[in-house]
């Protein structure tokens, strides 16, 4: 038994972020009203969240991790980051689509605890993330590293904007756009899991130039569809006056936005990624 997978610094940030998506569920749950996409997305993430990370302190508790086909520390380095987007978004969704105003009795406070609890729960994973992060220098796996965590964050915002994607097909300058957001979107998913897997070694180039490379070429192509998006998606057309969370107009509004962040986090990978390798 390794007690020092419990007492450590990450270690007891897990234990927190563990008791912290236990009692979001929990008190959720209680409440009953977590119905439609956005209640099974804030559901989805705390279980998800809480299980994972229990089953990952269970497994160091034990010193079993190495018998795992996988990459321990990049696994465990991609999970933390992907959690903290997640709970982060998990954080503004439930309040903003869940509590109303004006807000009172029994329910309403327990949604209210289960907001904080999942806020902290936020916490603990950018916590875990800043204590696993590979420091320069450094001889670490690579998902730990900034470029290894900036591709998780350019993955999760991809899937951010597929799920605001609709009614693309009628324009060309659109749906090159969401073959940039695709084609990218492959490209790095299979970047952490080989990575994970431990099968980057095996590729017939250098592995590193390669990565360069292909944050140079995902740029350029964010960067046309940061210009391409607004472009084609607002040409001839307003904000209508009674535009809700499902209007169009929001909805690509949303997609303008989170292009422009994916721009910036493959613009920061690039120069990372160049740093390590040619400097």
């Amino acid at each position: 038994v390794n007690l020092r997978a419990l007492t450590s610094w990450v270690g007891i940030a897990r234990l927190l972020a563990v008791l912290l998506s236990c009692l979001a569920f929990s008190l959720v749950a209680s409440t009953g009203d977590f119905e439609g996409p956005y209640g099974t997305w804030c559901m989805f993430t705390w279980c998800l969240c809480f299980a994972v990370t229990l089953l990952v302190l269970l497994l160091e508790l034990l010193e079993l991790y190495p018998a795992l086909p996988l990459s321990w520390d990049d696994f465990t380095s991609a999970f933390c980051m992907l959690a903290a987007l997640m709970v982060f978004t998990t954080s503004v969704v439930f309040p903003s689509t869940f509590i109303s105003s004006p807000c009172g009795g029994s329910k309403c406070a327990r949604q209210a605890v289960a907001t904080a609890a999942s806020c902290l729960c936020f916490l603990a994973y950018a916590l875990e993330v800043g204590l696993t992060r590979a420091k320069p220098g450094d001889i670490s796996s690579f998902l730990s590293t900034v470029p290894g965590l900036l591709k998780v964050f350019e993955a999760y915002v991809a899937c951010l904007i597929f799920s605001l994607l609709d009614r693309y097909a009628s324009k060309a300058g659109l749906q090159w756009c969401v073959a940039v957001y695709s084609i990218c979107f492959i490209i790095t998913l299979l970047i952490i899991i080989f990575t994970i897997g431990r099968c980057l070694s095996y590729m017939p180039c250098p592995l590193e130039k390669m990565l360069v490379g292909y944050s140079a070429l995902a740029f350029l192509m964010y960067l046309t569809a940061t210009i391409l998006w607004p472009l084609y998606g607002f040409r001839d057309s307003q904000r209508p006056e009674n535009c809700g969370k499902d209007c169009l107009w929001n909805k690509r509004l949303g997609v303008t936005f989170l292009t422009i962040f994916n721009l910036i986090a493959y613009l920061v990978d690039l120069v990372y990624s160049s740093r390590m390798v040619f400097i």
